[in-house]
């Protein structure tokens, strides 16, 4: 970082990224909601079209926020860190309750391939393993399911550790330095693993509902894998972003200060020494 004077608002290129990124995001939700209201009837809290809320929440959870969660400490290079942290820890938070609201409506994408399965729609995950027992359709089944609910764990197990370590004041600045590597790689793979999921969410609803006339270029097909290339392309302009390594957070100079104090006490290293 540079010292002394004011820095630099932000690295050339950095913020055309960011709105590219923000963009597409909304393009995101405007096509999941498109796909949703034109083709498979819209969205609703009660009755067969309970499911609809479920990829719709996935999107604007699992990935939306959860891209833009992770874009906080390259768009807000200059303000504290510690309200820099605790925006990050909530726009993770929020990902995570309208996951567990958009999972708890649509469970795992166990639809019943025949038209009519309103009951299977009709509440929340229990309700889905109650009809799904009673109508004899395994649960938790498709690659989907799995991949999805492990993606959902681990990111629930990411964000508490994330609050454990770096927002409660009882975790050391050496065991802080520890986790923080692991807590970035899997903060930017479970990114990319949500985005897989909903690709798979996306092939699995088209082969259940439109699987003879997918194959002849329908506009749902059309459109549903537009959603899923557009996915892809949110996905790796948030992965740009966060990649380029001189696009990082510049430190501020307390927070430069406090670490080469800590250095000096517990490694008897001169402040300006390498480290």
């Amino acid at each position: 970082g540079m010292e002394g004077g004011p820095s630099p608002a932000s690295p050339a290129g950095l913020s055309a990224y960011v709105v590219v990124s923000q963009l597409l995001g909304l393009t995101l939700l405007a096509t999941t909601g498109a796909w949703l209201g034109r083709y498979r009837g819209g969205v609703a809290w009660h009755g067969p079209l309970q499911f609809n809320v479920h990829p719709l929440c996935m999107v604007l959870g699992m990935v939306f926020l959860q891209g833009d969660a992770l874009l906080v400490y390259r768009v807000f290079r200059h303000e504290a860190k510690r309200s820099t942290k605790a925006l990050h820890a909530v726009l993770h938070g929020l990902a995570l309750v309208i996951a567990l609201v958009g999972e708890r409506r649509g469970g795992c994408v166990g639809l019943d391939p025949a038209p009519g399965g309103n009951g299977l729609l009709s509440a929340g995950i229990i309700a889905v393993f109650e009809s799904h027992r009673t109508k004899g359709i395994p649960d938790m089944y498709s690659l989907h399911s799995w991949c999805g609910m492990a993606a959902f764990v681990l990111y629930l197990l990411q964000w508490l550790l994330g609050c454990g370590f770096f927002l409660l004041p009882g975790a050391s600045f050496s065991l802080r330095n520890r986790y923080k590597p692991q807590h970035i790689f899997f903060g930017i793979a479970l990114f990319a693993l949500s985005i897989a999921v909903c690709l798979l969410g996306i092939t699995e609803t088209l082969l259940f509902n439109i699987r003879d006339s997918y194959s002849h270029f329908v506009p749902e097909g059309v459109l549903a894998n537009t959603l899923g290339v557009l996915l892809v392309a949110f996905g790796l302009v948030v992965g740009y972003v966060l990649t380029r390594d001189d696009w990082k957070r510049p430190p501020l100079a307390e927070e430069l200060a406090l670490s080469m104090d800590f250095k000096t006490l517990t490694e008897g290293e001169s402040p300006g020494g390498g480290s």
